[in-house]
């Protein structure tokens, strides 16, 4: 892959001299830039260079052109034009004359964009592997033009510019989850056409429209419009008794007469369903429909807004068929479904007759329409029933619970979810609850070879939702740990999903801004910059930096480098919240934007978190990857003990905030000296949300010291260790008032995400949890020193409680020993796999361990001592170890003289590489 070397700056200086250029080799120059003439000249004998979607593209490019005051010729004036644009396939005769012209594109949703002349003209061969690499290519050009001042420099190239995906799917989910607040986006054409286009822009691939997400269970529901959505769209011959009746308005309001829904607002919503496949199509982009419940009686649910009528447990499976297939005739663009089939749908696990009768309106649609089955509870029966289909099949596995945790994939899963032998669980959950528990947040035993299915990864909505975050480093770890051991891609849960769930929507805009100048037209323009680095690198991981700066340089002038270091520090902050610190792997609990306190001192508020360690309590909570990061308690028993853990301390995880919070703040002041208009409602937006993540830095980081050394009180009495545990959790609280109230003038005073505190409310509202907390730790330390404390201290060596508390306040600092490893691309199943790692600092060593396991999270990880010799470490893992059909992977211990451990390969600095190796199965 070859970038366009051209940098900004060159950008701006060939920008400067296209004035002076003649007007034979480009235009008669600045002077007289509105007199630029371009062509646009499509191979109409071809049928994928020709495509609709391919001419959609070309008509952005020449819109593009014409905004700025360029002249577009149509197909019989092309000669008398100054930069021609020529869009064919290799060995096209329009082609002829670029050198590389017939050489093919590998790989689908490939581009090549040459530069060469046409008749004495500049022009670019614009080429692709298939219609989306035409559009790619195409769209690139568009804005490069848009973010550029003359035409003619913006499309200028050097050199040949070739790019190919590194994910087979690049997908962005948008769910309909409130009749409150969501018919302002559904029923908009103008938006569907500018987000369409923004999507296509970024290069993801495929979206999906997705309904009946409002609920986890059917069960106490209250806003439930399109819930079972099946009848909100068609009207099913032979289930004429089959209706909706509304029974309350959105805001809750019970009628006083339920009235049914009407047909033309049944047709008013398949309308829309119908033109944004269309239009999703027509970019070039495959559409999915998400399904998500299939219940149509709700229990316990006394102020549901409607109900379902018509339907019995005897019709229900043939209706959800009917249903299905009128839909998927009516909508031929639909290339897939997404559909949960665990017990959340409203299906018990072990239904197959259901599943089984819902699949026949795949089968018999006479089309392909791939089938994505939300991983959770999956077991091979429901495999085997998917694939007999003879349609593709995908499992949707999170990539990291229900959360956004740093870009790798996790290296074991958390406790509560190892899969016990011989249990199973009960009811509608019988597998997910069961023998299939690992299912529920992660890749589980998915990762094999001989399968009849592919894993397609999808990043969940419980950490990032409401602010903007944006790394390029971040996406691009995400990037390349995508298509992880054969996977095929990420699905992105976009910004703002699950907003107004569970009938908590509110007018006034998905943004919840209470400032009202702050509110963009459409709620995914907050978010465009999110969009942009997101998309462009799943597409490509190296991609170059200019395609999101041109944007910020833009939208913010001189300023689009400290905004993108303060936009990037702010947002490793919760991600690596996430995998060192996860009180619930469920988004439904854990929100740590608006993060409702979990309580350092246990009994001083009950724990708001169920599925966490008891006793609960902050020193307890898991890490998401507990393989690589330590908890609390595990840490301080650790300092306590005189025993060094190579794991990631969260201490370490304190520090990283605290530098990345500093970071941000500083990268943000001097973004405002610099913004052309820092005033503005873009810079606000961005300012706010940076400095709100910065906020929640300190305070976790202040909260991770305090608990810390409220540990080490618990365990010693030291009064010491009291006295700092309380300042560290006074400086957390100070935080987070700094940033409640700063959110004040923002953001109104309920962000509501479901229908409990959990999941609404304000940053203002948790200061009550969070000073009881204190309260009870102050409390407990005058215990101490009044002597009047009936806990029972552990007994530990002095030195090494001094070297806790000295730990728990202090810059934690790994030892940095270079070393040497060449991971193998493969093994051969059956036979040893060796392994070295050579270090100049051999006899510093103490020892070094192997852990190694198979890429299967119901199991457990391994290890081995490292034999020393011939300056380095070796190791085999045995034959019958690797006669598998899994992946494997590995990462070493090393322990030093001096008492010191750490893990290799370790963290780089902005947190975005995968501490450990997978290699793949060579008979794979």
């Amino acid at each position: 892959m070859t970038h366009d070397p051209l940098s900004a700056i060159e950008r701006r200086e060939f920008l400067k001299l296209a004035g002076a250029v003649s007007a034979v080799s480009l235009t008669q120059g600045a002077l007289a830039q509105t007199e630029q003439r371009f062509s646009i000249e499509i191979d109409a004998a071809d049928p994928v260079a020709s495509g609709a979607p391919v001419r959609w593209a070309a008509d952005q490019l020449g819109a593009a052109l014409k905004e700025k005051g360029a002249v577009v010729v149509d197909a019989d004036h092309v000669g008398g034009a100054d930069f021609r644009v020529i869009v064919a396939g290799a060995g096209s005769p329009l082609a002829k004359g670029f050198s590389q012209a017939d050489a093919e594109l590998g790989g689908a949703e490939s581009l090549r964009l040459m530069p060469g002349k046409r008749d004495g003209a500049q022009a670019i061969l614009v080429s692709g592997s298939d219609e989306r690499g035409f559009v790619y290519a195409l769209l690139e050009l568009a804005e490069r033009v848009r973010f550029e001042s003359n035409p003619a420099s913006a499309l200028h190239l050097t050199r040949t510019l070739e790019e190919k995906p590194a994910n087979e799917v690049r997908s962005v989910g948008r769910y309909f989850c409130s009749e409150a607040e969501d018919p302002a986006w559904y029923y908009d054409k103008d938006f569907w056409r500018g987000y369409l286009d923004m999507l296509a822009t970024c290069r993801f691939n495929q979206f999906c429209l997705a309904y009946g997400l409002e609920y986890d269970f059917p069960k106490g529901v209250t806003g439930d419009y399109f819930h079972f959505p099946y009848p909100y769209l068609v009207e099913v011959p032979g289930y004429s008794g089959v209706r909706v009746v509304e029974l309350a308005s959105p805001d809750g309001t019970v009628l006083a007469t339920p009235r049914p829904l009407s047909a033309e607002e049944r047709e008013k919503n398949f309308d829309i369903l119908r033109f944004v496949a269309a239009e999703t199509a027509a970019r070039g982009l495959q559409f999915q429909l998400g399904l998500w419940t299939h219940a149509y009686a709700w229990t316990d649910s006394p102020d549901a807004h409607h109900r379902i009528e018509g339907l019995t447990p005897e019709t229900h499976a043939a209706y959800c068929r009917d249903a299905l297939a009128i839909i998927l005739k009516e909508c031929p663009q639909i290339q897939g479904l997404t559909l949960r089939v665990h017990g959340e749908s409203g299906i018990p696990e072990g239904s197959y007759p259901f599943w089984k009768t819902l699949f026949e309106a795949v089968t018999s649609c006479g089309r392909r329409v791939e089938i994505d089955m939300h991983a959770k509870g999956v077991n091979q029966t429901m495999i085997d029933m998917a694939a007999d289909t003879g349609m593709p099949v995908k499992l949707g596995a999170k990539y990291s619970a229900e959360h956004q945790s740093l870009g790798y994939q996790q290296a074991d899963i958390r406790a509560l979810e190892i899969p016990k032998t011989g249990h199973e669980g009960e009811g509608p959950f019988s597998l997910s609850s069961g023998t299939r528990s690992f299912t529920r947040y992660g890749y589980a035993d998915f990762l094999r070879e001989g399968v009849r299915y592919k894993v397609l990864f999808r990043l969940w909505p419980g950490t990032q939702r409401h602010l903007l975050s944006a790394d390029p480093e971040m996406a691009a770890a995400y990037s390349r740990t995508s298509h992880f051991c054969g996977a095929v891609g990420l699905d992105l849960m976009e910004p703002l999903t699950f907003k107004g769930r569970e009938g908590s929507g509110r007018p006034g805009g998905r943004c919840a801004y209470a400032d009202a100048t702050l509110k963009p037209r459409y709620d995914w323009e907050k978010f465009e910059y999110y969009y942009r680095v997101w998309g462009r690198k799943l597409y490509d991981p190296d991609a170059d930096a200019e395609i999101w700066r041109r944007w910020l340089r833009a939208s913010f002038g001189p300023a689009e480098l400290p905004v993108e270091t303060a936009v990037a520090n702010a947002s490793r902050i919760l991600a690596l919240l996430t995998s060192a610190h996860l009180p619930s792997a469920a988004n439904h609990s854990f929100w740590p934007e608006i993060y409702t306190n979990m309580p350092t001192v246990i009994g001083s508020e009950p724990a708001p978190y169920t599925d966490t360690p008891e006793p609960r309590c902050f020193a307890t909570v898991s890490p998401l990857d507990p393989q690589i990061f330590s908890t609390i308690a595990e840490h301080v028993s650790d300092l306590l003990a005189g025993h060094a853990n190579a794991k990631y301390s969260p201490i370490e995880v304190a520090q990283w905030m605290e530098d990345f919070a500093a970071a941000s703040r500083s990268a943000l002041a001097e973004a405002r000296r610099k913004a052309t208009t820092p005033s503005s409602p873009e810079f606000r937006r961005i300012e706010a949300d940076v400095l709100i993540q910065a906020g929640l830095g300190e305070f976790f980081a202040a909260k991770m010291r305090s608990a810390a050394l409220y540990e080490i009180f618990e365990q010693t009495a030291n009064e010491r260790a009291g006295s700092l545990a309380l300042a560290q959790y006074q400086r957390a609280r100070a935080a987070w008032a700094g940033l409640a109230a700063g959110a004040g003038g923002v953001y109104r005073d309920d962000i509501a995400y479901g229908r409990i505190m959990m999941r609404r409310g304000h940053w203002s509202d948790r200061l009550a949890a969070i000073d009881t907390d204190i309260d009870a730790l102050a409390k407990k330390r005058e215990a101490v020193r009044l002597g009047s404390w009936a806990g029972l201290a552990v007994p530990a060596i002095a030195q090494n409680v001094a070297k806790a508390i000295a730990a728990a306040v202090g810059r934690p600092r790994r030892p940095a020993v270079k070393c040497e490893h060449n991971p193998p691309l493969d093994f051969h199943p059956g036979a040893p796999l060796d392994l070295t790692l050579k270090t100049a600092h051999a006899g510093g060593l103490e020892s070094i361990q192997l852990h190694y396991r198979h890429v299967n999270q119901g199991e457990r990880w391994l290890q081995m001592e490292m034999e020393a010799g011939h300056g380095g470490f070796a190791a085999a893992i045995a034959g019958d170890y690797t006669q598998s059909a899994y992946p494997l992977e590995y990462y070493f211990e090393l322990r030093g003289r001096g008492g010191a451990a750490w893990l290799y390969p370790a963290f780089n600095s902005t947190l975005s590489n995968q501490p450990y190796y997978a290699i793949a199965n060579r008979s794979a």
